[in-house]
């Protein structure tokens, strides 16, 4: 009796110990895929585009002097109507151009400096501006500005609040292809890293679009701009 009941227990404690043998088999096999699954590799990807500007912003600034505020203020007048005339001459339509308030200052009326040796109490600096996308015909305008002084313009020459700005503002029309660009760049990238592991490229885990920048291609050709975005990608790697 005693020797059929430790039989049993025998047997019973051997499928029990099979059965914790095989359990730890399926955790650790189920953990080791796990594990595996959790092998990943990150990669960048570039896009990058040289476009041309479609949109001119040109201020074009003078100044004029006097004693007189009311001839100051006809003069003003007088010679922003020759700048007009000379940028419609130029081929720019008069919804493209528009004026400024003049910038009147009394320099008898300042409190420092030496105001009794001044020759002209009242300066003046008016402004007209061109918002065009004839970019390329700003262009040329430009060189020929120096017309407007020999009309007795004095042409200020531009400094940070008055330069010339060229815009690119149709991003929307090339971004889905630079992003597809920027997609497959990386891909590209996680393909030659699985490679040299001898590891095999699986799904997309995560994926960012970095911010899209423009810049200008460099400082002597503002109208040429560098647009530049830059994915990351996280991909699955198994053996």
């Amino acid at each position: 009796m005693n020797d059929k009941k430790t039989a049993e227990a025998t047997i019973l404690g051997l499928f029990i110990f099979l059965g914790l043998v095989f359990l730890g088999y399926l955790i650790a096999n189920g953990a080791v895929r796990v594990k595996s699954m959790e092998r990943t590799v990150t990669v960048k990807g570039l896009a990058e585009r040289e476009v041309g500007a479609n949109v001119a912003i040109w201020p074009i600034t003078f100044n004029e002097a006097s004693n007189d505020l009311n001839h100051l203020y006809s003069e003003i007048q007088r010679k922003a109507g020759l700048v007009i005339e000379f940028l419609k001459a130029a081929g720019f339509s008069e919804s493209e151009i528009s004026v400024s308030q003049p910038a009147i200052m009394d320099r008898q009326a300042q409190s420092y400096g030496d105001t009794e040796r001044v020759r002209f109490r009242f300066t003046a600096a008016a402004t007209i501006t061109v918002y065009t996308e004839k970019v390329s015909l700003v262009r040329e305008t430009m060189t020929k500005v120096v017309d407007l002084g020999k009309q007795g313009i004095a042409i200020s020459g531009q400094d940070y609040q008055n330069r010339t700005e060229f815009l690119f503002t149709n991003l929307n029309r090339i971004k889905p292809e630079m992003i597809e660009e920027a997609t497959r760049n990386a891909r590209e990238v996680a393909m030659k890293f699985a490679t040299d592991s001898n590891s095999r490229l699986g799904r997309i885990k995560t994926a960012s679009q970095g911010q899209f920048s423009i810049t200008d291609r460099d400082t002597s050709t503002k109208h040429i701009k560098n647009v530049r975005v830059v994915s990351t990608v996280e991909y699955y790697l198994s053996d």
